[in-house]
């Protein structure tokens, strides 16, 4: 941010919630930043875990308060990260905006559609604030080399999509599974609000909107609330159909590949942990792999420091995050009523191209000074 000099300044940031999130994925993209942030106050609930944050992260003990309207009220504080509980992303962004601060919130927007619809008209009554919804996934390193290379025609037209994503979901010291906020939710569908939003986010950076949804539930998990279980059929505005297949079950399951497949007019790509790779009728296969990748994290708090410093528009909006959610509960919705749900063009029209494809502002590489890195193997027979 302009600090009157001619200069800019790290943004003083705020951080509200100080959990396992932000411990294992916001802060160490955080602390590679130090030329673009600087935490100058936090809030938990908790003294234990305001130690831990205060020791791993360097910051004073001092910046600790219990409320976080306390934070809000400081005029040191110029945007607030917020890591809480998927309920209060809404009231506590509301409260942040109302008090003049710019807001990167945690994924998703809202607990319901109806409090989704509510956070886009928030966002838009701020628009001299921005606020980023924190879906990582539309800036992760191997996902932007994926659709830069199917806006390249790599593949030809995308006619058909397959995903089946399946593991193990149990309560573990240290992990997610472990928050108690999650084993009895008070939102709608449960790990597939909370996971699901991540895949529906992949999906539309990849393939474009999706206006119709099919969907069926089962459930296979007593230790989490919501179903276990959810299978979609998906019309993708661009012409596709897809499948996509999400289960947590509680018990043991074997190792599964969780590759996305996108079938082609003129190759296969699967996206998955071997990296990025393309199928070809000859039999060879291109294999990337990405290098110093971190999930997204970093890219993610790269844009909106260059938002809030230099007034770009962010890729990760309220809108983007809203439609992510709308697939997710809209097949749920499809399950519950029997029928498929159409999605329609609120808040923008539905796209082939729905979600901007991210790279550095004034950059015209797609990773022209960020800390990854891409490999090609040797081609290679399938």
């Amino acid at each position: 941010m302009a600090n009157g000099t001619g200069r800019t300044r790290p943004i003083r940031l705020g951080i509200i919630g100080t959990g396992l999130a932000v411990e294992k994925l916001h802060w160490p993209a955080l602390r590679q930043m130090p030329d673009r942030y600087r935490v100058v106050a936090f809030a938990n609930r908790g003294r234990a875990n305001a130690e831990k944050f205060a020791a791993y992260s360097s910051t004073p003990l001092d910046a600790w308060v219990t409320d976080y309207r306390e934070l809000l009220a400081r005029d040191d504080v110029d945007a607030v990260l917020i890591s809480l509980p998927i309920p209060l992303n809404y009231p506590v962004s509301k409260d942040a905006l109302e008090a003049g601060k710019h807001v990167v919130c945690e994924k998703p927007a809202g607990k319901n559609l109806a409090e989704g619809r509510a956070f886009v008209e928030l966002a838009a009554r701020h628009p001299d604030r921005v606020l980023l919804i924190a879906e990582n996934w539309f800036y992760r390193d191997d996902l932007r080399l994926a659709r830069s290379l199917l806006d390249e025609g790599r593949i030809g037209r995308v006619h058909l999509v397959a995903w089946r994503q399946v593991s193990q979901m149990v309560p573990r010291p240290g992990e997610f599974s472990s928050t108690p906020w999650r084993h009895d939710p008070g939102y709608e569908g449960g790990p597939h609000l909370d996971a699901g939003v991540h895949h529906a986010a992949q999906l539309r950076l990849l393939c474009g909107d999706i206006d119709r949804v099919s969907g069926e539930i089962q459930d296979a998990n007593s230790t989490h609330g919501g179903p276990s279980d959810l299978a979609l059929t998906l019309r993708f505005v661009g012409g596709g159909a897809g499948s996509y297949a999400a289960s947590y079950p509680e018990l043991i399951v074997p190792e599964e590949p969780n590759e996305l497949r996108l079938y082609g007019t003129e190759a296969v790509m699967t996206v998955g942990q071997d990296g990025v790779r393309l199928h070809h009728p000859d039999g060879t296969v291109e294999a990337y792999r990405v290098e110093g990748a971190d999930g997204g994290y970093y890219n993610e708090f790269l844009d909106f420091a260059e938002a809030v410093g230099g007034g770009v528009p962010v890729v990760g909006t309220v809108a983007q995050s809203f439609r992510t959610m709308e697939l997710i509960l809209g097949g749920l919705a499809s399950a519950r009523r029997g029928e498929a749900v159409a999605i329609g063009p609120w808040p923008d029209p539905l796209a082939a191209s729905a979600v901007p494809l991210w790279r550095p502002a004034g950059a015209t590489g797609l990773f022209d000074g960020l800390p990854a890195t891409v490999v090609r193997a040797p081609e290679e027979a399938s």
